[in-house]
């Protein structure tokens, strides 16, 4: 493929998307730095509409902040001796660092840095929907409130007089379909989870914050 025709569709996506999407360049964290890179990363896949890539890269981006947020809870945000970083850091670690998902979104909210909301959406909606959809590649859950058995139509590009003939397909369960729905679920839902995460984490430093004064 030639480089022009990337340099065309990636200068149209960033006329068509910057001036919506340039608010997620301008913020200042100041627990959580490590999710500036990133941040912008996310922000150039929305920009340039790489949906799927947008809700995996989310998910990473969510499952890293619960799990910093657990030991940034434990260690304190006050700054510390660099002499005495290993010792600090070893058991927060140990603890919280591999945690799964549905462990740590239980785990903060018991420690005050999740709401009821946002504990109900992140364990029953995300967990399922976007973590094991995306990062899983699990279309089990998107794809369930699709019919068993849509119709289709089946015509002859040799014989276009013939008559159509109808067939059922179950989208869920052939892999095509299921691509196609699923690039159409992440099209309509990435903007949108991305924006919740972004928000969520200058909420949860704010509650830190709080809960260290």
């Amino acid at each position: 493929m030639e480089k022009d025709i990337f340099e065309k569709s990636f200068i149209e996506k960033l006329d068509k998307n910057f001036l919506e999407l340039n608010k997620y360049f301008e913020f200042s964290l100041e627990i959580f730095c490590e999710f500036n890179t990133l941040i912008f990363e996310i922000n150039k896949c929305l920009i340039l509409e790489f949906h799927r890539a947008t809700i995996t890269l989310t998910n990473n981006l969510l499952e890293r902040l619960l799990k910093l947020a657990l030991i940034n809870n434990e260690t304190g945000i006050v700054p510390i001796p660099i002499e005495k970083w290993n010792q600090v850091f070893e058991e927060p670690n140990r603890k919280y660092g591999s945690i799964p998902l549905g462990n740590s979104i239980e785990k903060c909210k018991k420690l005050g840095l999740l709401s009821d909301q946002e504990k109900h959406f992140l364990f029953n909606i995300i967990r399922e929907l976007m973590r094991n959809g995306f990062s899983h590649a699990d279309s089990s859950k998107i794809l369930a409130n699709l019919p068993d058995n849509s119709p289709m139509f089946q015509g002859s590009l040799t014989n276009p007089n013939a008559d159509l003939k109808e067939v059922g397909i179950n989208q869920k369960i052939i892999p095509t379909f299921q691509a196609l729905q699923m690039e159409s679920f992440a099209k309509e839902n990435a903007k949108d989870y991305f924006d919740f995460v972004f928000h969520l984490i200058f909420r949860i430093e704010e509650r830190l914050k709080e809960k260290q004064k």
